[in-house]
């Protein structure tokens, strides 16, 4: 995203097991205390977590079942942005393929889900998605 220098960094590799994405969005709330960011703003960096990692869990198909997730607060001499890349090695998706989700119609469907994507990029400042056969990455960065 950008080129400022990294101040701190974190790496976690997750299995791919219920509630994993709580330990995922525990550290980008501390990263973002850290940086200070207003309340709100670590909540929606928390939230934007647990979509990105349950939608890695339920959908890339990864053989090895992992999620692999970097954090890394970004600035010159103060904490600016902080970005989280969260990829998995699965099967990956079309993006072309995925129909914007329409409240019309999710509520008169069964199935309520499938708000995930939409939810992270109103969430954060910045949503990159690179997905190809090798797997899926995503790269999202909130401002402080």
């Amino acid at each position: 995203m950008d080129n400022s220098s990294i101040l701190r960094e974190v790496t976690l590799t997750l299995p791919m097991v219920s509630d994993m994405e709580i330990a995922a969005s525990t550290t980008a709330a501390a990263l973002a205390e850290f940086m200070q960011m207003t309340p709100d703003k670590i909540d929606e960096v928390r939230m934007a977590v647990v979509e990105a990692c349950i939608n890695a869990f339920e959908h890339s198909g990864a053989e090895d079942r992992k999620v692999y997730i970097r954090f890394a607060v970004l600035g010159e001499a103060e904490p600016e942005r902080l970005e989280i890349t969260i990829r998995d090695k699965g099967t990956g998706f079309s993006q072309d393929a995925l129909e914007e989700p329409s409240i019309e119609q999710k509520l008169k469907a069964e199935s309520k889900r499938g708000w995930g994507l939409k939810i992270i990029r109103g969430l954060m400042d910045e949503v990159a998605i690179d997905s190809a056969s090798e797997g899926t990455t995503v790269v999202m960065s909130k401002l402080r």
